[in-house]
């Protein structure tokens, strides 16, 4: 299936386990360093390839060294990233991720070229021959806020075209101007924190209501340990539980979900089951080190729903 990615690509530097920041100029061995592809979209992208998709991305990177890796990487993964806008001068953005020994990540993180992407970064007619287009982060892409841009979503939904939407931060004032991209969409996948944040709502369950309100077919809210949360248009909200498995680095789950959410619905499968596929990704991702990690293809990773029971 021909799926487009459009939004925020970042470089990752991963290490782990890190328990503290050392102080001076001290030196802490760890287990393993890893740079990766990341972000909402770019991340996306390349579990969706390992899914088996044909994937494009669209966005902006820096013409500088990170740039030529990211790239790099998503190419050699299998992304067409022939749509990628390179700006000179520009950074390409990219994250620190010191992972904790309970998988947890703060970080380090310069935005870069993402905050200069607009609509003029996006190859309309491969959103018309794409049978899925997820927008990635468009809180930090909010230069994709154009009412052409919003028209073009309408009129490829139209033509039976999904489009999926998920979020990258977890500021107030970014979250908001991502509501006007609600209507325009058919499934949003937020985290917790950005549901409420977006919403004011005191529960999970009844921000997910009210997002669903402002236009999508449904709103997929993830809960990290605890699954997630579906609702849709007419019928209770329902908990999608998640696997047991030991977690290495949580880096990534929410874009392998949305991953496996697509290629459910790509492949025929109900909203619900879609998003037992989702799971199944994001649990992949969290057994390995950056967002690229666990997913090899679709048949193992779908392997680990039976063996949960």
């Amino acid at each position: 299936m021909r799926v487009v990615t459009v939004g925020v690509h970042i470089v990752d530097v991963l290490t782990r386990p890190v328990e503290f920041i050392p102080e001076g100029q001290d030196t802490v061995l760890v287990d393993q360093i890893r740079l990766t592809a990341a972000g909402a979209a770019a991340g996306t992208a390349v579990d969706l390839v390992k899914l088996g998709n044909q994937v494009t991305t669209m966005g902006a990177i820096g013409d500088d060294e990170l740039g030529d890796f990211l790239v790099m990487v998503m190419a050699r993964h299998g992304v067409d990233v022939s749509r990628l806008s390179r700006r000179a001068g520009e950074q390409t953005a990219a994250s620190i991720l010191p992972i904790r020994p309970d998988g947890g990540r703060p970080s380090f993180h310069v935005p870069g070229a993402n905050l200069s992407v607009t609509f003029g970064d996006v190859d309309a007619e491969a959103l018309r021959d794409a049978d899925a287009v997820h927008l990635g982060g468009v809180d930090v892409t909010f230069g994709l806020g154009d009412p052409a841009f919003f028209e073009l979503l309408d009129s490829v939904r139209a033509a039976g075209t999904i489009v999926t939407m998920d979020l990258l931060s977890e500021m107030p004032d970014l979250l908001g101007m991502a509501k006007a991209f609600l209507p325009h969409v058919d499934y949003f996948l937020p985290n917790e924190s950005q549901a409420k944040l977006m919403t004011g709502a005191p529960d999970v369950e009844t921000a997910a209501s009210q997002l669903l309100a402002e236009g999508p077919r449904g709103v997929l809210v993830t809960l990290g340990a605890e699954g997630s949360l579906l609702v849709t248009g007419g019928v209770p909200a329902e908990r999608v539980p998640a696997l047991q498995v030991e977690v290495n680095d949580t880096t990534g789950c929410g874009d392998a979900y949305c991953a496996g959410f697509i290629t459910g619905l790509l492949h025929g499968q109900d909203v619900r089951t879609a998003a037992s596929w989702g799971t199944a990704a994001a649990t992949r991702v969290a057994t390995g080190l950056g967002s690229d990690a666990g997913i090899t293809d679709l048949p193992t990773t779908l392997a680990i729903l039976p063996a949960q029971g």
